[in-house]
Order: structure tokens, then sequence, then C-alpha cells
């Protein structure tokens, strides 16, 4: 596949490693020469400095051979131009936008992004993907990261052991003859910020971020096993009357049954949260301040959600309703050098709208092939879904003799509405769902599992 990127930074950059890694040819595009020679000396593409909407900088980066362009600039209406231009100009037959300006996003212009209008094929929202992603963090706050697959029958959670935790010190094997009847595959461990495939024998020590894969009917157990809480979250403080903070509230309000209150800083931002909400209670001041943020409810808060525009505003104010007395702390984080301040902060989980994004367009990408796909561990590994078709290698084989590539664990698979793990005697049948957590460098080897020949057609 031929791919064209407009845009070189954090989200270009990771889309661009991805594609790279898989062997495609990837042409990035971007005004800063700084940014373009980063990336050309670090990933394995073409780079070039120029206009992402300008049509003889889309002819340079091979627009008219591209079958897909991503445009992902910091500016909504270049990453809208450069794919009417792919479109008009040279008939590249995928087009992706990123636009985060809601006002282009309501209901009422729905048609905007269509082919006659502006013809982008898939347009992603930063704010709402970020916002969907803090609303799945809602249901397990004890995890540091979740996703759902196959329509919510399975999910992944990363958990972090607990010094003295119940699970501490177990392998999978000890697991399941601890508890027969808990059904659930590790996948994956970070260790010293490291991430890899653990075999069935190895041990879960303290300190290890851990990935797995369950049944959501299975969370609570799974949480507590691990030395988290199940508690369910009633009462929630947001920091933060932003497009995500808003959102996360609107959807708050919609489930019902939730205690929410919102800080914002700036006045107008506050007064506009104050109108778009109706069950929401609305507080004008800083996050930072102590007297604010018990007057906001933080000793009761069993979770803090700070959502500012600066990341530091984010960290701080976590910190400070954690010692308000919240129960936890989930904090918008953009800035790679803040990464591994979570835990000495005790911050519970930071969500990294950037990823989010790459995960979401990633999977648009590779829709043909992959049902669902995450990005896991910083980067370092991907979770994908994809449908077992007739013609795949996978078929017909038993779920514990697949021969997997290094790098590669069989997570689940989904028929119908039965669930299959590792270990069940049974064989992957055509239209089978298959979860597969992979390390970055084999996702590649993953999508060839679920391959399609000229002869299916």
């Amino acid at each position: 596949m031929k791919a064209i990127i407009c845009g070189a930074g954090r989200v270009g950059y990771g889309i661009a490693r991805a594609l790279a890694q898989e062997g495609n040819a990837v042409t990035v595009v971007d005004w800063s020469a700084d940014l373009v020679n980063r990336i050309a000396s670090e990933l394995e593409v073409t780079a070039i400095v120029g206009h992402g909407a300008h049509p003889d900088v889309l002819e340079r980066a091979g627009a008219a051979e591209a079958d897909l362009i991503v445009a992902v600039t910091h500016s909504d209406e270049v990453n809208m131009i450069a794919c009417q231009v792919s479109h008009s100009l040279f008939g590249t037959p995928m087009r992706i936008a990123r636009v985060r300006a809601q006002n282009y996003l309501r209901p009422a212009w729905r048609d905007l992004f269509t082919t006659g209008n502006l013809p982008i094929d898939v347009v992603i929202s930063p704010e709402l993907e970020v916002g969907r992603a803090i609303l799945q963090r809602l249901e397990t706050p004890g995890a540091l990261h979740t996703a759902l697959f196959s329509g919510g029958r399975i999910q992944i959670l990363s958990l972090l052991v607990e010094e003295g935790a119940p699970i501490a010190d177990s392998s999978s094997d000890h697991i399941r003859e601890l508890f027969p009847d808990l059904r659930l595959t590790v996948v994956g461990v970070v260790r010293d910020r490291k991430l890899f495939i653990p075999e069935s024998t190895d041990p879960m020590l303290a300190g290890d971020e851990v990935f797995v894969v369950i049944e959501p009917s299975n969370v609570e157990r799974v949480l507590t096993l691990f030395g988290r809480s199940a508690q369910k979250v009633r009462r929630v403080l947001i920091v933060g009357a932003g497009n995500i903070g808003v959102y996360v509230a609107e959807a708050l309000e919609r489930l019902g049954g939730m205690k929410v209150r919102l800080v914002e800083a700036d006045k107008t931002k506050a007064e506009n949260a104050a109108d778009r909400l109706k069950r929401t209670v609305v507080l004008h001041g800083d996050g930072l301040a102590p007297g604010l943020l018990r007057e906001a409810g933080a000793e009761e808060a069993e979770l803090a959600v700070c959502v500012t525009n600066d990341d530091k505003v984010n960290l701080l104010s976590a910190v400070m309703a954690k010692r308000e007395g919240a129960g936890r702390a989930i904090c918008l984080v953009n800035e790679r050098a803040f990464e591994n301040l979570r835990e000495p902060l005790e911050i519970d989980a930071f969500i990294d709208p950037r990823a989010t994004t790459v995960s979401t367009i990633l999977q648009h990408i590779r829709r043909g092939r992959i049902t669902g796909l995450q990005t896991m561990a910083g980067g370092q590994a991907e979770a994908l879904e994809g449908v077992a078709l007739s013609t795949s290698p996978l078929i017909g084989r038993p779920l514990d003799e697949l021969e997997l590539p290094d790098g590669v664990a069989l997570g689940a698979v989904v028929r119908g509405d039965q669930v299959l793990m590792p270990g069940d005697d049974d064989r992957i049948r055509q239209n089978d769902r298959v979860l597969f957590f992979a390390e970055a460098a084999q996702v590649g080897r993953v999508e060839q599992l679920f391959r399609v020949s000229l002869e299916y057609f």
C-alpha cells in the first residue's frame, strides 16, 4: 500500500511508524523542516517539506499513485482541503482527516463530509475519541487501560500488579489451577518499561503492568485478584470544561444515577458548560485551589477526571484532588516527557489523546481485514481483532496448536455469543472473530493471518 501522511507531529509519526513497519510505502509531508528531518532519520519513509494541501506538494508526494491519504496537521482546514485536492486532482481512493472543531461535526451538517461536498471517508475527532476512552475507564476504574472487542463480548484490561496482591508471583498456569472457572488469558506484560509476551509458566511480579483478556462478567473478580478496587463510580469530579470535559459530563448525565461536578477556570467556558448541562453542578474557579476542590466534593468523589488543555494543570489537579480525598484520578497528558510521572505522583491512569487517535485511524485503514484495533503499552503493542475468512491459514487449527510468530499471543475467539479461550478444546472456524495481542513489529504478520486470496472472490 502507498500512503501519504500530511502532518509529522506525534499522530502523523505514530501512523507513519505503524504503516512503515508493515512494509508499506509511506510519504510524510510537513511544513516544518525540523519535523521532516526527524521523521526521515528515524523511520523508513520518504519525507517532504511543504504545505500538505498544495497540489504541487501532493503531486511530489505521489498522490496520483497513493491508495490512502491521512491528513493530521494542526489545522482542520488544511486537513480537509488536502483530502479535497487528493480526490479532485489525483483520485486518491481513501481519505482520512482529523477535525478538532466541533462546529464542523454537528449532526445538522452531517452531509458536509460526502463525495459531492468534502470527500472525506473518515473524520476523526480527537476530543470525541478521548471522551469515549474516558467513559470506558469509568466502567473499570481500577484498570490502567481497557478496550472492548466483538461488540463488548470480550475485553482487554491493563492492570498493575500491586504489592501483596493475591495474583503477585503467580503464573497463568497457577491461576488456572486456583480458579478453574475464571476464564482469563494473560497476553502481555510490561516490566521495567519493556513489553514481552509471557509463557504460561512466567510469574507476574509486583510492579508489572499485565494485559489480560476476559469476558466482561469477570471484571470484578479479576480486579480483586490484582488488588484493585472494583467499586462502581457514582460521584465524579471533572476539571476542565472544554470539549472533552463537557462531552464526558453529558454522557454521564445520560447514564443517570451519578453525581457530577465540573470545575472550570475560564468564566466563558464555565457559563457555556452550565448552559449545556442539565444536572451537572458547574463551578467557576481554579482547579488547583484546595478550597474549590473541597467545594466541588473531591473528598467524596470516587473518580477525578482532569482534562484541561494544560498537562501541568491536569497533573497537579489530579494530585490535589486525590489529596483532598478523591478515590482515583484519570489525567489527560499530551507530553511524553510526563509519562514516567504517573507512578511517583500516584495518578491512576494517563490518557494520551494522540495514542487514542492513532489507534482509531489505524483501525479505519485496516478495516478490510481488521474489525477492531487498540494501541497498547505506549505503542509497544497492538490488540487486533479480525474475521477468519475461508482462505485464512487459521481455519481448522486447534486453539492450542496455532503456529504464531514470536511476539504474538492469542487472546480469544468469538463465535456468535460463544467466547473461546486458549486451552478450550475447539478449532477456529470460518467467520470466527479472532483477537490477537502482538508486539508492534509483528502487527504486519498478524494481518497476514486474516489475508484473503483472489480465489475468495
